[in-house]
C-alpha cells in the first residue's frame, strides 16, 4: 500500500468513525459531567438588535441546508427519477435552494461574527472553543458554497453519484476510499471541515441542538395569584375568617 492510498484510508475510513465516536461518546460525557452547561450561552444580555437579524438568518439558513443535504446524500438519484423527478429539475432546484439558503445562513453568520468582534460586552463572553467553532462552522459554509458553485453549477461533477454513495456506505460499514478520493477538492475539504466540525460539537454551544425543551409539554401549570383581591376572595383558601 503507497503512502497516497495509506493517507486516503485514513483521511476517508478511519478519521469519519473517529469523529463519530467522539461525537456519540462526548455529547454522553458532556451530559453527565457537565449538564448545566449545556445551553448555547446566550449573549443577548449584552446586545439584542443585530442578534435579532442575524440568529433567525442563520438558524433559517442552516435548517434548509441541513434538508437539503439529507435528500442529496440520503436519498439515490434512482430514488428520484422514481418519484418522477428528473436530472435537471433535481439540478436546479438543489442549486436554486441550496444557494438561497447557503446565502441566508453566511449572513447571518456574518451579522453574528461581527457583532461578536465590534461589541466588547459579547466578544469578553467568547472562549477560546467559540472561536474554534465559528472559524469550523464557516470553513465548512463557504467551502460547500464553492463545491456547489465551481464543481456543480458551472462543472461537471455529480455528488450524488460519488459524496452521497460514500456517505450511504459509511452508514453499512464499508465505505469507499475511491468516491472521496477523486471527488473535487472543494468538495474534499468541505467533508474534512464538516468532520472536524463535528469532532468538536460536544464540547461545544452547539450540544444545544440536542436540547429541545420536551419537557415543556408535559410541565405542570404554574398558578400566579390574581391582583383582583374579589377575585381572590372566591378562592379556596382565601375565604374570610373572623377571629
Amino acid at each position: 500500500m503507497n503512502d497516497m492510498t495509506t493517507l486516503q484510508l485514513l483521511l476517508w475510513v478511519v478519521y469519519p468513525y473517529m469523529v463519530l465516536a467522539v461525537f456519540v461518546l462526548g455529547h454522553v460525557w458532556r451530559f453527565k459531567a457537565d449538564r448545566f452547561g449545556w445551553t448555547t450561552r446566550s449573549s443577548q444580555i449584552y446586545e439584542s438588535k443585530l442578534l435579532s437579524i442575524g440568529s433567525p438568518l442563520f438558524h433559517y439558513g442552516i435548517i434548509g441546508i441541513f434538508f437539503g443535504h439529507v435528500v442529496g446524500l440520503g436519498i439515490p438519484k434512482s430514488w428520484t427519477r422514481f418519484l418522477g423527478i428528473s436530472d435537471h429539475v433535481y439540478h436546479l432546484m438543489a442549486v436554486t435552494i441550496g444557494l438561497a439558503a447557503a446565502a441566508a445562513c453566511v449572513g447571518g453568520l456574518m451579522i453574528l461574527l461581527y457583532r461578536r468582534r465590534t461589541n466588547v460586552r459579547v466578544f469578553g463572553a467568547t472562549t477560546a472553543g467559540d472561536k474554534l467553532m465559528y472559524l469550523l462552522l464557516a470553513a465548512t459554509i463557504v467551502c460547500g458554497v464553492l463545491a456547489t458553485v465551481v464543481h456543480t453549477t458551472f462543472g461537471t461533477y455529480d455528488y450524488r453519484e460519488g459524496v452521497s454513495i460514500w456517505f450511504r456506505d459509511f452508514w453499512t460499514l464499508r465505505p469507499s476510499v475511491d468516491l472521496m478520493a477523486q471527488a473535487p477538492i472543494f468538495f474534499q475539504l468541505h467533508v474534512l471541515s464538516a468532520l472536524t466540525l463535528f469532532a468538536i460539537w460536544p464540547f461545544t454551544r452547539l450540544v444545544h441542538v440536542f436540547a429541545a425543551p420536551v419537557g415543556y409539554l408535559t410541565r405542570p401549570y404554574i398558578l400566579y395569584r390574581s391582583k383582583d383581591p374579589r377575585r381572590e376572595a372566591q378562592r379556596r383558601g382565601w375565604e374570610k375568617v373572623d377571629f
